[in-house]
């Protein structure tokens, strides 16, 4: 019978309840891929990693319960998590190994700090059909260059915190996850994000949209320290810094669970 230890983490969260919700399973070798996606359909979480020890470090793989993704940000401070404090894990580093390159995390107290690329942004036409599906137009549209992302600039934080989106609409309008975004009332920005397209309706807290949302936020506003919220029904805090074309976030995890897959 196979076993493997599977942990649930709401990551950039102070408490439970709170973040982003991610399990993380630790395997000894890689299984099969379509045993990878069933296990992540099957935790239906929007993101499930999976570990397995290398030489230097760890390789990491992200599922969402539909499909395989190249970078997540909220379940990659979940293994960290894991592995500092429940693993035994003794170095204040981890380095990650992924389909977006090494991906180092470091403990400092009670907080992870990830550092992650920073994507570019090229600015395009408002799409009539994602304003619609999304229920507001906004005031500036942008491509994320070399991911299927791009992100709608509001002008107030109420204006991102009353969008509906249909979602089956904007499926059909776009093959672009979609990032929404304003500037904070009680930080630098705020943001929400929705991804029919990965099979995740809406986010809780998305570390890689801040891979776009912090060098679009610190060019704009003229600083590299940057505090954001996701503004989802859960809701998160992530300290951000844009640092030598690389984006630092930080923010805390708490173990909500943890158990053993068996079959």
């Amino acid at each position: 019978m196979a076993k493997m230890p599977i942990y649930q983490v709401d990551a950039f969260a102070g408490a439970v309840f709170g973040g982003n919700p991610a399990a993380v399973v630790l395997l000894e070798d890689w299984l099969d891929v379509s045993l990878l996606q069933a296990i992540a359909s099957e935790n239906n979480l929007s993101e499930t990693a999976f570990l397995v020890p290398v030489d230097e470090g760890f390789e990491l793989r992200w599922f969402t319960p539909a499909v395989e993704v190249n970078l997540c940000g909220h379940a990659t401070l979940a293994s960290a998590h894991v592995l500092f404090a429940h693993r035994g894990y003794s170095s204040d580093s981890i380095c990650f190994h992924t389909h977006s390159g090494a991906l180092h995390v470091t403990r400092s107290g009670d907080a992870y700090t990830l550092d992650f690329p920073a994507y570019a942004l090229e600015e395009t036409e408002l799409d009539s059909r994602v304003a619609a599906a999304l229920g507001a137009t906004a005031s500036q549209a942008l491509l994320v260059a070399g991911v299927p992302k791009q992100v709608y600039v509001y002008e107030f934080e109420e204006d991102v915190a009353a969008l509906d989106p249909d979602f089956p609409a904007l499926l059909a309008a776009t093959d672009r996850c979609v990032i929404a975004t304003a500037p904070g009332n009680e930080c630098d920005f705020v943001s929400r994000f929705f991804g029919p397209q990965v099979g995740v309706d809406e986010d809780p807290v998305t570390g890689s949209a801040h891979c776009a949302l912090v060098p679009y936020w610190s060019a704009r506003l003229g600083q590299a320290q940057l505090s954001a919220r996701q503004i989802s029904a859960r809701g998160g805090s992530i300290q951000c810094e844009q640092r030598n074309g690389r984006v630092l976030m930080t923010g805390q995890c708490q173990t909500f669970m943890q158990g053993e897959i068996r079959f």
